[in-house]
C-alpha cells in the first residue's frame, strides 16, 4: 500500500450503518453513522451501504481510486470465505445475500466481511485494549453475547466459521429459553436484556426498587443503565442483580480460562459501562473457581475502542486479509 492509499471500515447494525475512512496507520479520515432502514429489505440495505461509501469520499475529499479496500462487519451467519452473508436475525428477508458479489460492480478495489462480533475483535486486539496480546477473548455484552478468539495469534473460526460462541455455553439445564433452540445459555442471562430480565423477575416476586418510582411501575422502561445507577445510589436489588449477573459471568468465564488459557478477556458491547460494578464480582469469581495457574495469568479488562471498535476492526481485518490473503 502506498501512501495515498486508505481502508475503508464498515459496521452493519439493525438501526445505523457506522462507516469510518482510515489511513494506513488507522487514524481517522472521516467517520459517520446513517440509518439502516432494514425494514426495506436486503437490497436497499445494501444501497445504504454504498451511500455511506459515497458519503465518506464526499466528506474527506478521497476520491474511490485512493482506497485500497474495505472490510464489513455484518451481524449473524456467514462465509467470510465465500463473502457470502448466510443469515441475520435481524434484517428481514436477509438469507443468502452474496455481499461482496453486490459490491463488485461497484468497487475496483477488494471488499471483505466478517461477523460484526470479529470485526470489533480485530479491533480491541491491534488497536485496543489487547495490543501485543497473543492469546485473547472478547466478549460483547449488549442485547445477547458475541465473543471471538485470538489463540495463538490467530483468530479462531471453526469449521463453520462459528467458534466462539460462549454466550451458548449452557449454564442451567432448565433454564431461560434462547433463540438458538436450548435453554439455559450464558448469554440469556449476562447480557444487557438479561441482567434487566433478572431485575424483572425479582420485581415480579414482591421485591421493590427506587427504579419503580423512575419508570412509575413501568417495568417494560428498565434498562441496565438505570441498574447500574440505582447500584451506584445503595439499591439493594440493584446491587444484588449486578453481583449476581457478574458471578454467573465469572462461573462461564472461569470454563473459557479453563479451556482456552488466555492471557487477557475484553468486556466491550453495553453492559461495559457497568465497568468494576460488574468485573470486581466478575474477577472475584474467577479467582474462586478457575484453575489457579491460568486463572492467575489471566486479566480481565474493559474494551477501550467503544462504538468505534466494530469501523476501525473492520479496516483493520480489511487491511490484514489484504496483505494476508492466504490467512
Amino acid at each position: 500500500m502506498t501512501d495515498n492509499n486508505y481502508i475503508i471500515g464498515i459496521d452493519l447494525g439493525g438501526t445505523n450503518i457506522k462507516a469510518g475512512l482510515f489511513h494506513e496507520d488507522f487514524t481517522a479520515a472521516w467517520e459517520l453513522s446513517i440509518p439502516t432502514e432494514a425494514a426495506q429489505g436486503p437490497a436497499h440495505v445494501l444501497e445504504r451501504i454504498r451511500l455511506a461509501v459515497s458519503q465518506l469520499c464526499v466528506g474527506s475529499g478521497v476520491e474511490l481510486r485512493q482506497i485500497a479496500c474495505m472490510g464489513m462487519g455484518i451481524p449473524g451467519l456467514l462465509d467470510p470465505e465465500e463473502g457470502l452473508s448466510v443469515f441475520s436475525p435481524n434484517f428481514p428477508g436477509w438469507e443468502q445475500v452474496h455481499v461482496v458479489n453486490e459490491m463488485k460492480p461497484y468497487y475496483d478495489f477488494a471488499v471483505y466481511i466478517d461477523n460484526d462480533v470479529r470485526v470489533n475483535l480485530y479491533g480491541e486486539w491491534q488497536q485496543g485494549a489487547g495490543k501485543g496480546c497473543r492469546n485473547l477473548v472478547l466478549l460483547t455484552l449488549g442485547t445477547g453475547l458475541g465473543s471471538g478468539i485470538v489463540h495463538d495469534g490467530k483468530v479462531l473460526y471453526g469449521t463453520t466459521f462459528s467458534a466462539g460462541e460462549i454466550g451458548h455455553m449452557n449454564m442451567y439445564r432448565q433454564g431461560r429459553p434462547c433463540r438458538c433452540g436450548s435453554s439455559g445459555c450464558l448469554g440469556r442471562y449476562v447480557s444487557a436484556v438479561g441482567m434487566v430480565n433478572t431485575f424483572k423477575e425479582k420485581l415480579q416476586e414482591g421485591r421493590t426498587s427506587l427504579i419503580q418510582t423512575w419508570t412509575k411501575h413501568d417495568h417494560e422502561q428498565i434498562t441496565a443503565k438505570m441498574i447500574s445507577e440505582a447500584y451506584d445510589l445503595g439499591d439493594p436489588l440493584a446491587i444484588e442483580v449486578m453481583h449476581e449477573t457478574g458471578e454467573l459471568l465469572g462461573f462461564g468465564l472461569a470454563n473459557v480460562i479453563n479451556l482456552l488459557n488466555p492471557e487477557l478477556i475484553i468486556i466491550g458491547g453495553g453492559m461495559a459501562a457497568a465497568g468494576d460494578r460488574l468485573l470486581n464480582t466478575v474477577r472475584n469469581t474467577v479467582n474462586a473457581h478457575a484453575l489457579k495457574l491460568p486463572g492467575s495469568h489471566c486479566r480481565i479488562v474493559q474494551a477501550e475502542l467503544g462504538s468505534r471498535a466494530g469501523t476501525l476492526g473492520a479496516a483493520v481485518y480489511a487491511y490484514q486479509k489484504q496483505k494476508h490473503p492466504l490467512r
